[in-house]
């Protein structure tokens, strides 16, 4: 028989992928695929011309075959010509791949300015820079671009823009698509963004007097107990009080009371309109607060009400916590906006206030209104009335034929694929793809399909991030490694519940996570930490690449813990804070607020991201609990008192139950979206 050619063979696979007809491929004839792939790809690397057809005979069906040719295309020392790129994108219209190869092109093409071959390349992009190299495009061909609809997009951001989009911008200010407002609206949000660079280099589109405003300005933000410390001799002029304005706010949030001293100077000096003073004087307030300063308090009760805002408002609920002002903190929290006194966080408190001040009946009430939610605060005032925890799974009922369907998805299948060779960003970037193009019923379902193949973090992201899917407590808290992550854990001398939290807080199970801080793998450990726990245990430590095995992740990531823990008296949620921020700060906290109950101390916390952690690894260890053990140990229980000591739950320690409620409410999570990493 005559073997077709292996492009007939790759356009009827794709045909047949679509169409979900594809019979399925044996084990052994995968791994025999894999081995050919890699062969394929050596032999496009290191011989030449059509050499790596031979090992890529049998690859008709396989998934990565585009990758191959992508190879093909891409190899040698220049780019390829645009007849191969175009003859490439027909062959593989729709894939990842082809938008790479697409994109790459386009780039090219800008570059060099061949607008004709752009504009015969072009489909929509992402990309901003594409973007603009799209509108310079139509301007090559005698089109021209909407103020609105095509340049305004492209150009309100508050960050620097790309490059390329620099001379569509020309353009558009020379022909009158960009006035001085629109410059100036853009360079306040960059200097409220704390962007001084984009701030001067939005500037340079001004005239001279509007470019030395802009100048002063970006020197305000960048550098402002300097600047400001001459600004008593400015005019009073409108964008000086703007640099003012700007270099206040900035310098609030990095030292209050020098920000405070200042104000106390420039603020008579100056004709203020409203909106900069008010956010000259919330600024203060807010940073004043966050410091817990002695005039933090009045500085936010004599707030004005059309300067305060959300964060004011939150403020002044903690300040008056942290002060055991009862009365104040239930006036704070009044004062709060009706989205903020929807927040089970804040209805939990108020309770709490109702209670302190003798009003049982109203805070058993709204206690048991916040019990329905099966987060921190619902599952803490559970505990407060005795309630059992509201937690309501989502059983998923399996569709054999739609999975079929699902999987034969090429994109889905490659990204599979990558994930069984171990290139998991490939393989990430593949499922990010397939899922666009998936309906919500089959993305649920590609979810499950990941969770029962173990790979965790895509069903944990995917049915975190909408509340229809966050009762789907199997996919979303994973079970992973259970006889080792438990086995460490016991011999750590830490609960294994509080474990698997913090490896769903940290990493939300991405084995290779490394965050910007330079944290490795599944507990997020720091190599130099690694090596010291590693050296104590008496355990080998070569490199920090090492920390994305998942069993040695495990190993030392439980035995810091257990490290952790033990400078808190044993305390989980003191120890997860300092996880999280590390033990200097949390010394800093309990030296000054040491006195306070666990939920009021947690919710003082002055940095949201280690408020947000505790709270989350916390809910996540009951939901841990429960999936190890069917019954929890009680949330109240997990927090003792600072200085109390506190042991691990035992085997036979009292749990208490879970029900779902008729009514319960059915969020799972502190917040909607999970936030991996540090």
């Amino acid at each position: 028989m005559i073997r077709p050619t292996l492009y007939a063979h790759v356009a009827a696979a794709c045909f047949l992928l679509i169409a979900g007809s594809l019979p399925p491929v044996h084990a052994a004839d995968r791994e025999q695929q894999r081995s050919q792939y890699r062969r394929a790809l050596e032999a496009v690397a290191r011989e030449p011309g059509d050499a790596w057809k031979r090992h890529a005979i049998d690859l008709d069906d396989y998934p990565l075959l585009p990758y191959v040719e992508l190879a093909v295309l891409e190899r040698g020392k220049g780019p390829p010509a645009l007849a191969a790129v175009e003859a490439f994108l027909a062959r593989w219209s729709g894939t990842l791949v082809a938008r790479g190869v697409r994109e790459r092109a386009l780039r090219r093409l800008a570059d060099a300015g061949d607008w004709t071959a752009f504009r015969r390349l072009w489909q929509d992009s992402d990309s901003r820079e594409l973007k603009c190299a799209w509108q310079r495009s139509r301007i090559a061909g005698g089109e021209m671009p909407d103020a609105a609809n095509d340049i305004a997009p492209l150009w309100q951001q508050p960050r620097a823009t790309p490059a390329a989009c620099e001379a569509l911008f020309d353009w558009a200010r020379a022909n009158g698509r960009l006035d001085d407002a629109a410059v100036w609206s853009r360079i306040e949000a960059a200097a409220a963004a704390a962007n001084p660079e984009t701030v001067a280099a939005i500037g340079t589109r001004l005239d001279a007097n509007g470019q030395a405003a802009a100048d002063r300005i970006a020197a305000a933000v960048r550098d402002p107990a300097v600047v400001l410390a001459k600004a008593a001799a400015w005019p009073d002029a409108p964008r000086a009080r703007d640099a003012i304005a700007f270099g206040l706010m900035r310098l609030a949030r990095k030292d209050s009371a020098a920000a405070e001293t200042r104000w106390a100077e420039l603020g008579a000096k100056f004709q203020w309109d409203p909106a900069q003073k008010q956010r000259i004087l919330n600024a203060i307030a807010v940073y004043r607060s966050t410091g817990y300063e002695g005039d933090a308090l009045a500085r936010l009760k004599a707030l004005p009400v059309e300067a305060a805002d959300d964060s004011s408002r939150e403020w002044h609920v903690r300040v008056a916590l942290a002060a055991a002002d009862w009365n104040e903190t239930l006036v704070a929290l009044d004062a709060m906006s009706d989205t903020q006194k929807a927040d089970a966080r804040w209805r939990y408190l108020r309770a709490r206030m109702l209670d302190k001040l003798g009003r049982k009946d109203e805070a058993g009430a709204l206690f048991a209104d916040v019990a329905r939610e099966a987060n921190f605060h619902g599952f803490l005032a559970a505990d407060w009335i005795g309630a059992d925890y509201a937690i309501c799974p989502n059983a998923y009922a399996a569709d054999r034929e739609a999975e079929k369907r699902v999987l034969a998805q090429p994109d889905l299948a490659r990204a599979f694929e990558f994930r069984a060779l171990d290139q998991l960003d490939d393989a990430r970037r593949e499922w990010d793809f397939a899922m666009a193009k998936l309906d919500p019923a089959e993305r649920r379902l590609a979810a499950d399909v990941a969770y029962r193949r173990d790979w965790y973090d895509r069903a944990v992201f995917l049915l975190s991030a909408a509340p229809e899917t966050q009762r789907y407590y199997e996919q979303r808290f994973p079970i992973g490694m259970k006889a080792h992550v438990t086995r460490e854990a016991r011999n750590a001398g830490i609960d294994p519940a509080w474990a698997y939290a913090i490896i769903r807080a940290e990493s939300a199970w991405m084995t290779d996570a490394r965050s910007h801080a330079d944290a490795y793998g599944l507990m997020q450990l720091l190599p130099g930490v690694a090596k010291q726990v590693a050296q104590r245990a008496q355990l080998p430590y070569a490199k920090a690449s090492d920390l994305f095995v998942p069993d040695y992740n495990v190993q030392l990531g439980t035995r810091f813990l257990a490290q952790m823990a033990a400078q808190y008296s044993g305390s989980p949620w003191l120890a997860s804070a300092a996880y999280n921020a590390g033990g200097a700060p949390v010394k800093r906290w309990i030296d000054a607020r040491g006195q306070l109950e666990p939920d009021f101390f947690i919710e003082t916390i002055p940095y949201r991201e280690t408020r947000e952690y505790v709270a989350r690894v916390l809910a996540f260890s009951v939901i841990y609990d429960w999936r190890l053990n069917g019954r929890v140990i009680p949330l109240a229980a997990r927090l003792p008192k600072i200085g109390q000591p506190y042991q691990p739950p035992k085997d036979d320690a009292q749990r208490k139950a879970v029900a779902c409620p008729a009514d319960a409410v059915g969020a799972s999570d502190p917040a909607a979206l999970d936030n991996p990493g540090r």
